[in-house]
């Protein structure tokens, strides 16, 4: 359509009109010539009900509020300091990782994509919560994997009550209504009984001081929000449904651009064989046979970026982004855009855009290794985790997770196709529904352990 149309696209879905932006040049002036006009977010009834009345920092509306939760997760929770100081837990859970893998290498068909999944949702329940409860029980009978899933399910689903209100009994009858009450109910139960169990830890510690010895806690998220409450101003005053809110965010996004990125990554790489060699022989040269890659080395891997960048071009986690609104009449281009108008920014046809990319549709590491192109929002024909003052803050969080675990993938183990798909383009690579693109079949490897 866009390629018919044009950058800018307007559509009316329901009573809610919609800007379709399609090129580089044009996300630009959304991104940052007009940045504050387009820094609101659409209401949606699903966000609301599953985010605390949108109270976090991806959905809640630009203002004050917005402002200074943003300022909070940037300095306190997403700060280079922070991420660093989960290092030694990220290495011990890739480590895991990669003994499980052994163990289980001669039995059968490895499903990574299972295998990713519990990986990056147990570094963020240890970042998030202090420890891991992917094997836990707490929500009525679903352990949290499977309510992860059910929550970027509902969340990426059609509400026709948000874009045409006088049809909103249509998402009660079709049980859309039901399925996200119950579980926003579910993660609300879980997030009471872990702010419960920080405040009581807190309690205990300084009742009893350091009875074991063993120092200081490494401070979680949810520990250093408390604090932030305990610090409240007149000023700012953040509440216990603020920070379950901000803590939901940084799980659901944190786990699963994470895990998509992976996955997709060991798609491609077992699509293409020769780049798969070339990876593995720059990390294990760097590694020169260690145990495993440590996050030191990490800075010395250019192909390994460019493998990660090349992955994110073709298979953005979030291929429209989140959803803008504009908070005032703008012109750009000499079209008028009303306030209040929807905005969709398409990263995936952004960073296909033959203008920009040789050959938009191949898979090409080499691309990147002699451009200054990066992700973090200052090229906007590289836009996966979007860009402006409401891009993602954690960015910085996820990159470091992709980088070691896809480096201790591939060095650790050789990988290759199941023997039904011996032809690595056999690879199928169809796609999941919803607002974050998943492959819709998981992926199964075989994994031979490396001998150094």
């Amino acid at each position: 359509m866009s390629r018919k149309y044009g950058d800018f696209m307007l559509l009316k879905l329901g009573s809610k009109p919609t800007l379709v932006v399609s090129s580089a040049n044009a996300a630009k002036e959304i991104f940052k010539t007009h940045d504050l006009a387009f820094s609101n977010r659409p209401r949606s009834s699903i966000s609301c009900k599953l985010l605390y009345n949108c109270r976090d920092i991806a959905f809640s509306n630009y203002g004050e509020y917005w402002r200074k939760m943003k300022s909070l997760c940037v300095l306190q929770l997403l700060s280079n300091t922070r991420v660093q100081s989960f290092r030694k837990m990220r290495e011990e859970e890739t480590a895991l990782m990669v003994e499980n893998i052994k163990r289980s290498s001669s039995s059968s068909l490895m499903n990574l994509s299972e295998i990713l999944m519990t990986l990056t949702n147990d570094v963020i329940c240890r970042a998030a919560f202090g420890r891991k409860r992917s094997e836990e029980k707490r929500t009525n009978n679903s352990n949290l994997k499977e309510l992860l899933q059910m929550f970027v399910e509902v969340q990426g689903a059609f509400s026709v009550g948000s874009f045409i209100p006088w049809l909103g009994w249509i998402d009660r009858v079709s049980g859309l209504e039901g399925r996200v009450e119950k579980i926003a109910k579910q993660f609300d139960v879980m997030l009471e009984g872990i702010l419960q169990e920080h405040i009581d830890d807190s309690l205990d510690t300084q009742g009893d001081g350091d009875k074991h010895g063993e120092g200081e806690k490494m401070k979680d998220f949810v520990d250093v929000l408390l604090e932030a409450q305990g610090e409240n101003s007149q000023e700012f005053i953040i509440d216990r449904v603020s920070i379950k809110a901000i803590i939901l965010d940084m799980f659901v996004a944190g786990t699963d651009t994470s895990y998509t990125g992976l996955e997709w990554a060991m798609s491609e790489l077992l699509r293409h064989p020769k780049v798969m060699k070339q990876l593995q022989e720059e990390v294990r040269r760097i590694t020169q046979g260690r145990i495993s890659v440590i996050e030191d080395e990490l800075e010395q891997m250019k192909y390994l970026k460019a493998v990660i960048k090349e992955t994110l071009r073709l298979h953005p986690p979030v291929p429209l982004l989140v959803s803008r609104e504009s908070s005032k009449d703008v012109e750009i281009y000499g079209y008028n855009i009303a306030a209040k108008t929807q905005v969709i920014i398409n990263a995936w046809a952004i960073q296909r855009d033959p203008e920009f990319w040789e050959e938009p549709n191949k898979f090409c590491p080499e691309r990147f290794l002699d451009s200054a192109v990066d992700f973090r929002g200052q090229d906007f024909q590289l836009i996966p985790f979007g860009a402006g003052r409401r891009s993602c803050p954690g960015i910085s969080f996820a990159s470091v997770i992709t980088e070691l675990v896809l480096a201790n993938l591939v060095y650790a183990f050789d990988w290759t196709m199941p023997v039904h798909e011996v032809k690595c383009e056999a690879l199928d690579m169809k796609e999941s529904t919803g607002t974050a693109i998943h492959r819709r079949d998981p992926l199964l490897a075989i994994a031979t352990p490396y001998c150094c």
